[in-house]
């Protein structure tokens, strides 16, 4: 079913980043929910409320769209790592505080962390490079602070810098597909817990 005339009619009145934020939340939902193989531009002009030349305006195709919705997505999942990072200067802080951004990533509303961690799409070159650069963008920042707080070089700083994103990551993923079986902050606060006691081995610096 195309876009009533009503609907392609008050599509005109939206401003171009009001329009885009529109139809990237369209997308959004129709990518998460079918995938990106199955999810057609038809079906995302529809639940936009526009119709598909004016979806095309915007993003000359299906892949293009994704790229923005994954780029947006990653952007996010970087910030909140960023601030977590940065809202305490303790180091024993700032482990549990960047599980609990990932956590939060994981449970926020729309799902969008499936198109980061979960996408369909990842033997695509576009892609596969922008998913690998967001955990490095993350390993890199937490390396960082174990590279000052610790006796270790920068190639093994990365090393636990991405084992640490990683494990954070995968615990969280898993942790929503058990429908919350242990509370938010408590499943945070343990894998957080056994990180700490993991990376707090290294002698610190002076």
């Amino acid at each position: 079913m195309s876009a009533s005339p009503q609907a392609r009619t008050a599509s005109t009145r939206l401003p171009r980043p009001a329009r885009r934020r529109q139809l990237l939340g369209a997308a959004r939902d129709v990518f998460v929910a079918q995938g990106y193989h199955s999810a057609a531009m038809d079906e995302i002009a529809e639940k936009a409320g526009v119709s598909k030349p004016v979806l095309y305006q915007h993003f000359p195709g299906k892949l293009e769209l994704y790229l923005a919705l994954l780029d947006e997505s990653a952007d996010e999942l970087v910030k909140i790592v960023s601030d977590a990072l940065s809202s305490t200067t303790d180091n024993k802080q700032r482990v549990p505080a960047t599980f609990r951004a990932f956590f939060d990533f994981v449970a926020g509303g729309g799902e969008a962390f499936r198109l980061v961690f979960e996408s369909d799409l990842s033997n695509e070159p576009a892609v596969r490079g922008r998913l690998d650069r967001t955990m490095s963008d993350c390993a890199d920042m937490v390396s960082q602070f174990i590279r000052e707080d610790a006796g270790v070089g920068e190639a093994e700083s990365q090393l636990l810098g991405m084992a640490l994103v990683g494990m954070a990551q995968v615990t969280a993923r898993y942790w929503l597909s058990t429908d919350g079986a242990i509370p938010k902050d408590a499943a945070e606060q343990l894998t957080a817990r056994l990180a700490w006691r993991g990376i707090s081995g290294w002698p610190r610096t002076n």
